[in-house]
């Protein structure tokens, strides 16, 4: 497995803040470089622990002891009341909502 380290720069703070359109002042802009280089070293830590052989467990504390999973069949448990609550809406067609549309 190849280790790499990650890390941002203050360049990269800026870029990011520029795509997500924020404006950050320089004191912000360092603090949240601090945080996610943190981020970060905590990612490579845990991509440091040898895993090989490892099942992956279906709840974390099955670690230490027996967990039975409640889950319960996958059907309907609400009546159908589609066409009463479209009855408010502007516009429906065929069982669907039509909203104006967002996107150009």
């Amino acid at each position: 497995m190849t280790h790499f380290t990650m890390s941002l720069n203050a360049q990269d703070i800026a870029r990011i803040a520029h795509l997500a359109r924020l404006e950050l002042q320089p004191d912000e802009s360092e603090r949240l470089l601090a945080q996610i280089n943190g981020f970060f070293e905590i990612v490579e830590k845990m991509r440091a622990v040898d895993t090989a052989g490892v099942e992956p467990l279906t709840h974390p504390v099955a670690a230490v002891q027996d967990v039975a999973l409640r889950l319960r069949e996958d059907v309907a448990s609400e009546p159908d009341r589609r066409e009463e609550n479209q009855r408010s809406a502007p516009a429906v067609e065929r069982g669907l909502f039509l909203v104006p549309k967002v996107i150009e």
